[in-house]
C-alpha cells in the first residue's frame, strides 16, 4: 500500500485490528487516498461536543479521517485519541465505539472489502 502524495504520514500506532496514524490529511487528500486504496464512496459526517456512538464492530475494513475537531475511539485494547489530519484504519470485527472531544469534530470515512 503506498501512501506517497496523499497526505503527510508522521507517525503511526498498530495493534490488534487498529491502526492511527498521524495523517495531516486534508479532504481533498483524504478523498485521494481512498481512491488510490480502492475504498468505497466516501462518507462525511460531524457531530456536536460529547456526543457518543455505543459499541459496534464492522463487516469491512474501516478508513476514517478526522478533517477537524477531535474524536476518541475506544477499543477493548485501548483508547485512540483522533485530531484533524488523523487517519484510523479498523479490520473487520474490531469492537469499538467512541466520544466526540469537546469541539466537536468533523470525518470522513470509507470502506475496503476484506
Amino acid at each position: 500500500m503506498s501512501w506517497i502524495g496523499l497526505g503527510r504520514s508522521s507517525g503511526s500506532r498498530s495493534e490488534q485490528g487498529v491502526t492511527r496514524r498521524a495523517w495531516n490529511a486534508t479532504r481533498d487528500g483524504a478523498v485521494a487516498a481512498f481512491e488510490a486504496e480502492g475504498c468505497s464512496a466516501p462518507r462525511f459526517w460531524g457531530n456536536g461536543p460529547g456526543d457518543r456512538y455505543g459499541a459496534h464492530d464492522h463487516t469491512f475494513h474501516k478508513v476514517l479521517f478526522c478533517l477537524s475537531g477531535s474524536i476518541v475511539f475506544h477499543t477493548d485494547e485501548r483508547d485512540i485519541q483522533l485530531t484533524a489530519g488523523d487517519r484510523l484504519d479498523l479490520e473487520p470485527g474490531t469492537s469499538h465505539s467512541a466520544t466526540v472531544g469537546l469541539g466537536g469534530c468533523e470525518c470522513v470515512e470509507a470502506s475496503q472489502d476484506p
